[in-house]
């Protein structure tokens, strides 16, 4: 069980943050001493290296100017620049964020290291006295720095092992998610779409809500199309989200399989009229792939016809073609007296496997052998 805030954001939606507690909180300011005093080590060296002995008012100052800079400079400048991270906190897994769950700036940063230095634990904080009453007396774990900045530190580390759910299409949307245009839906929209639907479960019914309410708004402008009715948020995110995957998805394999087939020399760039089933079957055989506009029924007769599909889908080299007499000029594996128009010997080339060409031929495409004779 770990606490939650009760925080509420201006659009009246309850933030469901990771409290940080006065543990861990204590534990990352032990690291942030350390490094202090490290600097404080560091800084003594180069005065000792750098001003005259005999100029003690001057050293005097510098030792003031450092005391200033590494425990108030510290802390402002890495909580400002990582966002509300110091190094102890960054060990630990904390963040400073506002009340309202936003990030803070330079002036949160300021207020809470200048609170710090004077009130919570150095110089009217007895080392940290004040900081711990005012913290155990907080239900958010908050100190004087944070109250008077307007803050809060949260957990920031997610627990190891939590991935996004798969997400799945909710039932009777497969066809309403099929015609929409999700060219028009923003990353950054379907990453925030993605996250909400993750976290359905742990969040507050009422802020469930407003935020899924809020999300399925902006998705609807995005692509054109409102929220159809009687459906909740969450569904129509989730029909949205799980239609743009598939579609990814289909667009992959295609590429896939076009690179493969180019890297094997078996098979041209897919262009219009190919398929991808045709294509990987045509590289199990090694022969050509064959358009689906060109595998079309013979006119001549229904059991030519099948003949013709099959030989089409086949695309194998190395078969013969009839000659003008009819008689037809067969290939390997094949009866050299049988005529390809009759249905008999139709049905036997359908049957028959043509052999494969050795690794590295060239495939050479087949002439059709349903042409009329002359």
């Amino acid at each position: 069980m770990h606490e939650e805030s009760e925080l509420v954001t201006g659009e009246a939606v309850v933030l469901d943050l990771r409290v940080a507690k006065l543990a861990s909180r204590a534990l990352a300011m032990v690291l942030d001493v350390l490094v202090q005093f490290a600097l404080f080590i560091g800084a003594f060296f180069v005065l000792t290296l750098t001003v005259p002995g005999e100029d003690e008012s001057l050293a005097l100052t510098l030792i003031l100017v450092f005391v200033v800079l590494i425990m108030v400079g510290y802390p402002v400048l890495f909580e400002t620049l990582s966002r509300g991270r110091s190094l102890g906190k960054m060990a630990v897994g904390l963040r400073v964020v506002r009340v309202d769950g936003g990030p803070i700036r330079f002036r949160h940063a300021l207020t809470r290291g200048l609170a710090g230095f004077v009130i919570d634990f150095w110089a009217l904080g007895v080392f940290g006295a004040v900081a711990v009453i005012v913290s155990l007396c907080s239900s958010d774990g908050r100190r004087v720095g944070d109250f008077l900045a307007g803050t809060l530190v949260v957990r920031d580390r997610a627990p190891e092992g939590v991935a996004y759910p798969a997400i799945g299409m909710p039932p009777g949307l497969e066809g309403w998610a099929a015609q929409l245009d999700l060219t028009r839906l923003p990353d950054d929209l379907a990453l925030a779409s993605r996250q909400f639907l993750a976290r359905f479960g742990q969040l507050a019914p009422e802020a469930a809500h407003a935020l899924g309410w809020k999300l399925a708004q902006q998705v609807g402008n995005a692509l054109g199309t409102p929220v159809p009715p009687g459906v909740p948020p969450w569904a129509f995110l989730a029909a949205v989200l799980a239609e743009r995957r598939n579609r990814d998805h289909a667009r992959a394999v295609q590429a896939y399989v076009a690179q493969v087939a180019a890297a094997r020399g078996h098979l041209p760039a897919p262009g219009p009229g190919y398929s991808a089933s045709a294509q990987v079957g045509a590289m199990a055989t090694g022969g050509q792939p064959v358009a689906a506009a060109q595998a079309q029924p013979s006119p001549w007769s229904g059991s030519t016809g099948s003949t013709a599909t099959s030989w089409a889908a086949t695309g194998s080299a190395g078969l013969g073609s009839p000659d003008s007499a009819g008689t037809g000029s067969a290939g390997p594996g094949l009866a050299a007296t049988s005529s390809p128009w009759s249905a008999t010997t139709g049905s036997a080339a359908a049957e028959a496997d043509p052999p494969t060409p050795p690794s590295g031929t060239p495939a050479v495409p087949a002439e059709n052998p349903f042409t009329p004779p002359g």
